[in-house]
C-alpha cells in the first residue's frame, strides 16, 4: 500500500532540494530518517520532516508498521515563486526571485528490503588464476 505525505509551499528551491531527495529513495525508512538527520543541508530537515508525516499516515490511517516501510519516491517540484526587488543604483530596481517547492513522498511496504550486495574482490579471482596457470608453464618448460 502506498502512503503519501506532500510539503508545499516549502521555502527553498526545487534544484537545491532534489540533491537530498535523491539519496533516500530506495531505502528503507530507518536509514532514510539516518541518512536526513545527519545530511547538513537545510532540505534535509524539510524532506525528515515530510518522511516522518508520511510515515505518521502509514502508522496511523493505514496499521502499517515503520520498520517495514521503504522509500518508493521522493521527488521535488516546483512551486510558486515570490517576485521582490530591491533597489539599485541610480534610481533602477533588481528583481528578487524567492523560490519555493512542493516536496512529495511516497512510502510503501510492498517492496522487500534487499540488503546491499557486497562487491566481488578482483584480485581473488587473478590470484585462483594465477595459482592454476602456475604448474601447466613449470612443466612445458624443460629442466637444465
Amino acid at each position: 500500500m502506498q502512503i503519501k505525505s506532500i510539503y508545499r509551499g516549502a521555502r527553498i528551491s526545487a534544484f537545491k532540494a532534489r540533491e537530498v531527495s535523491r539519496a533516500i529513495q530506495g531505502l528503507p525508512v530507518a536509514a532514510a530518517l539516518d541518512l536526513l538527520a545527519f545530511t547538513p543541508r537545510k532540505a534535509a530537515a524539510m524532506i525528515a520532516k515530510t518522511l516522518k508525516s508520511a510515515v505518521a499516515n502509514a502508522e496511523n490511517n493505514n496499521n502499517l508498521r515503520a520498520d517495514k516501510l521503504v522509500v518508493q519516491e521522493a521527488t521535488v517540484g516546483e512551486g510558486p515563486t515570490f517576485k521582490r526587488f530591491q533597489p539599485k543604483a541610480r534610481g533602477s530596481a533588481g528583481p528578487i526571485r524567492k523560490r519555493t517547492s512542493h516536496i512529495r513522498i511516497i512510502v510503501t511496504d510492498e517492496i522487500e528490503i534487499k540488503p546491499k550486495r557486497q562487491p566481488k574482490k578482483a584480485h581473488a579471482k587473478k590470484k585462483a588464476a594465477k595459482k592454476a596457470s602456475a604448474p601447466a608453464a613449470e612443466q612445458s618448460q624443460p629442466n637444465e
